[in-house]
């Protein structure tokens, strides 16, 4: 089982191509970076982990940048948004900067994509919540078109474009891996259709993640990947998901200053050391 980082990273803490470094030295294989573009001040969707909504929201870099500086100084570290909200971005732009961290990292890009859960941040980039399901289905679509192709046309119901070119491809064939978060049946489906691998989250059961690969074996698809994303230091748990199998566990990294990070990213290579 491979062990990664998934945390926010924001003008308040440890710099992207620092922590980058310190995790590739520490024995881990990849780095998911969270993204919220903004945070609207009135807001009615809740949080979902409940109580107020941590201050790392309000101030995370762009996450393309800030991996492309995390892959300066690194060479084998796997860079992969956790999640991007690709419902809130545009395609065509999209397609370019993943396909461009891509190329910058020599094929370590990873693409994780979810439908995000703050309703009045999707609102203000003109995204409707009732149909983002939808959108986020046809985005997978059309971005493949475009690293593929090269003149790259969809016409869909919420994307539509005539052929266009568009470079730099990526390193990777076909292309970065599609990461979809989410454990719903329409994530499952978009999984199963769309994916590349699974980014379940912490809480998510040995059982069901078993269920899961079954069905996906029923579905054709006995060749994805599981992550599960953003989890605790937990002895039982690793151990659990060890003997299940799974592929890798990305330790949620809370965002601190250099110092403290490193002493907590040297705490969670010795939690990690006993089951790789």
């Amino acid at each position: 089982m491979d062990f990664g980082i998934s945390t926010f990273v924001t003008d308040q803490g440890i710099r992207p191509d620092v922590l980058g470094e310190a995790l590739e030295e520490r024995g881990f294989d990849s780095l998911f970076l969270a993204e919220h573009s903004h945070i609207p001040v009135r807001r009615q969707s809740p949080y979902p982990g409940g109580g107020e909504l941590p201050s790392v929201y309000y101030r995370t870099l762009d996450p393309f940048l800030a991996l492309t500086a995390a892959a300066v100084n690194t060479s084998e570290l796997v860079l992969a948004t956790g999640i991007a909200l690709l419902i809130q971005r545009d395609t065509i732009h999209t397609a370019k900067e993943v396909a461009s961290l891509d190329l910058i990292s020599r094929g370590r890009a990873a693409f994780g994509v979810g439908v995000g859960w703050n309703r009045e941040e999707m609102a203000d980039h003109g995204t409707d919540p009732r149909t983002r399901g939808a959108l986020m289905d046809e985005q997978l679509q059309a971005l493949k078109a475009i690293w593929t192709r090269e003149q790259a046309e969809f016409h869909g119901t919420h994307v539509d474009f005539d052929p266009i070119f568009s470079w730099p491809k990526p390193v990777q064939t076909p292309h970065p891996p599609i990461y979809v978060g989410g454990e719903s049946p329409a994530a499952l489906r978009r999984l199963a259709e769309y994916g590349d691998g699974w980014l379940p989250r912490p809480g998510t059961s040995v059982d069901e993640l078993r269920r899961v690969r079954d069905w996906l074996a029923e579905q054709g698809r006995t060749d994805v990947p599981f992550t599960v994303f953003g989890g605790e230091a937990d002895a039982d748990v690793l151990k659990g998901y060890a003997d299940a199998g799974l592929d890798r566990y990305t330790f949620l990294l809370k965002t601190l200053p250099e110092a403290e990070t490193l002493s907590a990213l040297d705490e969670l290579a010795r939690v990690a050391a006993d089951y790789r």
